[in-house]
């Protein structure tokens, strides 16, 4: 009965700690996606330093010079009214491709991400936000182009009108589903990472078999990260497919690859720590069960050797 018992206990001790190790493993890519969307994304100092080295990004410029350019010709076309307008958009494009690589694009890349930044975080967090589509307004960036264009004496510079030219970043169709999903992030980033661990430490405690538990947590962990990183990489092509054709992909994976980056960190750093606690755990259970030397009493064949009876003298 003692033994039928403790057979029981330990089956016991097995599912339990085989749900809760489960279950710290499934929340652990979870906390690093929880964590990366609230203290990165979310943080516009770290947002716009993210975005500030794709401002040398060959893609990025060419997609910028082609989107300003295009609105200075639309907006320069009407004020002038001449055959020469057709004329004048290739050398517009080439004065603001030139722009783009001057330290002045770098401080307007800059600017217009943290503005950016700002719109979008205020009409996820914000409730009283208006209804519609989320904006940004481009007139200082059109206005350093007209002052850089006026510099170098291209034609009819002065006269680009510099207005408030409302873009949408986030069509508004997408907006209540963005803040859905940052809110459910947002409110679970402070105790997802906590509760994967404590369901990792008491799992392993009450196990039966604490070092197999930790071989196995490990390689739960590692496999948490690959998927992760997999996600990342299905994000991006399904990110990229659905983007309209107007836009140009080479800069929206740049901008994509610049946003995960971290995120991408995150999976290989528990893909790497999980396999580092799997096999330190197997070498030191193997180091351990390494069998000793045989005992002098025992024979070459493996049989034990017993001494010679003696008998007492009298």
């Amino acid at each position: 009965m003692a033994l039928r018992d403790e057979s029981r206990r330990t089956r016991l001790r097995h599912g339990l700690s085989a749900v809760l190790v489960a279950r710290a493993c499934l929340l652990t890519p979870c906390a690093a996606l929880a964590g990366w969307a609230a203290f990165g994304l979310a943080d516009t100092g770290r947002y716009v330093s993210a975005m500030a080295p794709l401002a040398a990004d060959p893609a990025v410029r060419e997609a910028v010079a082609d989107a300003v350019g295009d609105e200075v010709v639309r907006r320069l076309a009407p004020d002038t009214g001449t055959p020469a307008d057709a004329a004048l958009a290739p050398f517009l494009h080439d004065a603001v491709r030139s722009f783009t690589r001057t330290a002045a694009f770098r401080t307007a890349w800059d600017a217009g991400n943290r503005t950016v930044h700002d719109a979008v975080l205020h009409a996820l967090r914000d409730d009283m936000a208006p209804r519609g589509p989320v904006t940004v307004d481009l007139a200082p960036v059109t206005a350093q182009v007209r002052e850089r264009l006026a510099a170098d004496r291209m034609p009819y510079a002065d006269r680009i009108p510099v207005e408030h030219t409302e873009v949408a970043v986030v069509p508004a169709e997408d907006v209540a589903g963005l803040r859905r999903g940052y809110r459910a992030l947002d409110a679970a980033a402070p105790w997802l990472p906590p509760a994967a661990v404590v369901l990792a430490v008491t799992g392993i405690a009450v196990a039966a078999r604490r070092r197999r538990v930790l071989t196995a947590t490990g390689l739960g962990t590692a496999l948490g990260g690959a998927l992760l990183f997999l996600a990342v990489l299905a994000g991006r092509r399904l990110t990229l497919a659905g983007l309209p054709d107007r836009l140009d992909r080479p800069a929206a994976a740049a901008i994509y690859d610049a946003l995960t980056g971290s995120l991408r960190t995150a999976s290989w750093l528990l893909l790497a720590l999980g396999l580092t606690v799997a096999l330190a755990t197997w070498l030191t259970g193997r180091r351990g069960t390494r069998p000793g030397p045989p005992s002098p009493a025992a024979a070459g064949d493996g049989r034990s050797r017993q001494p010679a009876a003696t008998l007492p003298r009298p």
